[in-house]
């Protein structure tokens, strides 16, 4: 399969989320990482943390990807298996999650895939995950900006993303 080049990745970013004793610490990723799933799982493990660490990336106007490792465990959560038809990384995830890529039939709805209780124990549940993936009101970071408000991180995760320009 060949892998698409998208050119202008400039609203795509990768952020590492983590607890230092009761507080979040949130951290650009290169933007590499987000088209790279086993270079940001590895990235991710290089930060430990009381409560996992979680990767939080954006591919453009598109999609996102949530990823948590804690411990040994990797966890993925796409927003949408559509984007695997035209994005490599998303494909990567499906990979993972040993999830078929959607039919031609399948292409027009939105449909989430993988773990909607990634962040489940940290005050985000499956349902709630599951409304905003499916909000197509939302952009990708958007969508990310409340999930870090409802995990107590907004205001690092903003500083992260106004750092960027």
């Amino acid at each position: 399969m060949t892998v698409l080049d998208h050119g202008d990745d400039s609203g795509d970013f990768a952020a590492v989320a983590f607890r230092e004793e009761e507080y979040w610490e949130v951290d650009l990723l290169p933007v590499a990482l987000t088209h790279d799933l086993k270079g940001l799982i590895h990235a991710l493990r290089q930060q430990p943390s009381i409560s996992g660490t979680i990767g939080l990336v954006s591919v453009g106007d598109d999609f996102f990807i949530i990823v948590r490792v804690y411990g040994g465990e990797v966890s993925l959560f796409l927003s949408d298996v559509t984007a695997s038809v035209d994005w490599q990384v998303a494909r990567d995830v499906l990979d993972h999650l040993d999830i078929d890529q959607p039919d031609d039939d399948d292409l027009d709805q939105v449909l989430p895939a993988g773990d909607l209780s990634i962040v489940a124990d940290l005050g985000l549940d499956e349902m709630e995950l599951g409304a905003l993936a499916g909000d197509l009101d939302l952009y990708p970071d958007e969508v990310l900006a409340s999930i870090s408000e409802r995990l107590g991180f907004a205001q690092s995760f903003q500083r992260v993303l106004d750092a960027m320009g």
